[in-house]
């Protein structure tokens, strides 16, 4: 198993398992926003592959403050392929989203989890993290 970044290529493979996270119809526009995730600045989408299958993934921005010292990076999706959970597959995309995180200078990393996924809560719990104040959304229009 080895751990690199995404690449176009890898659209497909995003798509199904953004499937099996809820996140059903992204064949359509998957490719666009992976081209766009790739070339941005402060996003690094990491992929774990064997051979060459794709076992899951992890999405890390960065993000800088103002009034901290450190910055703070966010993973904003992460998923590994049913069949492959428990395995360590997690935890391997986990510490290399840490350590990209500590080279960018951040000194934080969150993530935002739903309580409905017990198992991801769980598996969170397990590798340090703690909860937070609450986190709160607004939708906004689109153009």
């Amino acid at each position: 198993m080895m751990i690199r970044t995404a690449q176009a290529s890898d659209a497909f493979a995003l798509s199904a398992l953004l499937t099996e996270l809820g996140y059903a119809d992204t064949a359509g526009f998957i490719s666009g926003r992976l081209e766009a995730l790739i070339a941005h600045q402060d996003e690094v989408l990491l992929i774990a592959e064997a051979g060459h299958t794709v076992l899951g993934f992890l999405s890390l921005h960065f993000i800088p403050q103002l009034a901290l010292a450190g910055d703070f990076a966010r993973i904003s999706y992460f998923c590994v392929a049913d069949g492959e959970r428990s395995k360590g597959l997690g935890q391997q995309l986990l510490e290399e989203a840490e350590r990209r995180a500590g080279e960018r200078g951040c000194d934080r990393l969150e993530v935002h989890c739903h309580v409905a996924r017990t198992k991801a809560n769980q598996f969170y719990q397990r590798e340090g993290y703690e909860d937070a104040p609450v986190y709160r959304t607004k939708r906004l229009a689109t153009a």
